[in-house]
């Protein structure tokens, strides 16, 4: 029912040692994982470093363990790097490695992580050499990030632990969609004077020292996201966290469709995930110059990170975009 449920699709993929039988687990599976999607662990730098043959010089840093927003803090952290050396390169490898992960006893709470992460990886190239302008998708605009770890709810609301059996996996509160909601809102709140328009700003802020002039009585002002962005990529950690985010910023099903059909198509491919719905928005020809995206990224901790991209020119779908196969099948009609 749990799978039935999630809104995958039955085209998502998990690693050979889950379907092995027996189940393969182990760090030796895990790293076969890692080499066909590039996962960043420990290990994994030093052999993308032998792979590809790269200088004694390259600066390389491990993002693990940042859960499923940590793709926007890599591209955060690659463009404080930029800013520091001119002429360079950065390259953000994000992937989600399910291997050492799967839970395997009977806990529900814990269950449900089965039913949505799956197999998958992207990888984002950056630079600031001025001559790549031409060749450029996109420009970076803005980076906020949220962390609410300070807060014990928060902290505890999607965690690593034991179940009684003292089986591993990972725990989902029932206050995740929730809190998932106030991180949100406290990006939001950064994040909204540098996007939006000086007419929603004023309203915003207007309700806001109203509700506090009147002891919260004043139902406050939803500034209307739709006004400082053309396309969302929202992190497609199951069904609820999309319907929260959908209802929560008043979308439209168009807007949540990228995010929807990236969790029937591909699943929670973790940090991964938003890039697949950039590269749904390429292959249905949607990406026009000028546009903005608001990627929006969510990770236990708990984490928000935005990043808000615009578009340099009409983008057409690369070569290998990963829907060229399948994209003239979606969207599909999902049925609960």
């Amino acid at each position: 029912m749990i799978l039935e449920r999630s809104g995958l699709g039955e085209e998502t993929y998990l690693p050979e040692a889950m379907i092995h039988v027996p189940f393969r687990i182990s760090m030796a599976a895990a790293r076969e994982e890692a080499e066909q999607y590039l996962l960043p662990d420990t290990f994994v730098i030093a052999m993308i470093v032998n792979k590809y043959k790269l200088r004694s010089n390259i600066r390389t840093f491990n993002l693990g363990g940042m859960g499923c927003s940590a793709s926007v803090i890599g591209v955060d952290l690659a463009k404080d790097m930029l800013l520091l050396h001119r002429n360079t390169y950065a390259v953000v490898v994000s992937a989600e490695n399910t291997t050492l992960n799967g839970y395997f006893g009977n806990n529900k709470s814990m269950l449900v992580p089965n039913c949505l992460f799956r197999v998958g990886g992207a990888a984002v190239f950056l630079s600031n050499k001025s001559r790549e302008k031409r060749r450029a998708k996109y420009r970076l605009v803005h980076v906020v990030r949220t962390h609410r770890g300070a807060d014990d709810k928060a902290f505890s609301c999607a965690y690593q632990r034991e179940d009684d059996a003292g089986k591993k996996g990972v725990f989902l509160s029932k206050d995740l969609m929730a809190i998932a909601g106030e991180t949100l809102k406290d990006n939001f709140t950064t994040l909204g004077p540098l996007v939006l328009p000086v007419s929603e700003q004023i309203l915003y802020f207007t309700t806001l020292l109203a509700k506090k002039l009147f002891n919260g009585k004043v139902k406050p002002y939803i500034p209307d996201s739709k006004l400082a962005f053309e396309h969302f990529c929202i992190h497609a950690g199951g069904r609820a966290v999309i319907d929260e985010i959908e209802k929560g910023l008043g979308l439209s099903p168009v807007h949540a469709e990228p995010a929807r059909m990236t969790l029937h198509r591909f699943g929670n491919t973790s940090s991964s995930s938003t890039w697949y719905e950039l590269a749904y928005i390429e292959a249905k020809g949607r990406m026009r110059r000028g546009d903005r995206v608001w990627q929006i990224a969510f990770g236990s901790g708990f984490k928000c990170n935005s990043a808000v991209w615009e578009a340099l020119r009409n983008v057409t779908p690369s070569k290998n975009n990963p829907w060229e196969a399948c994209v003239d099948k979606y969207p599909v009609t999902l049925r609960y």
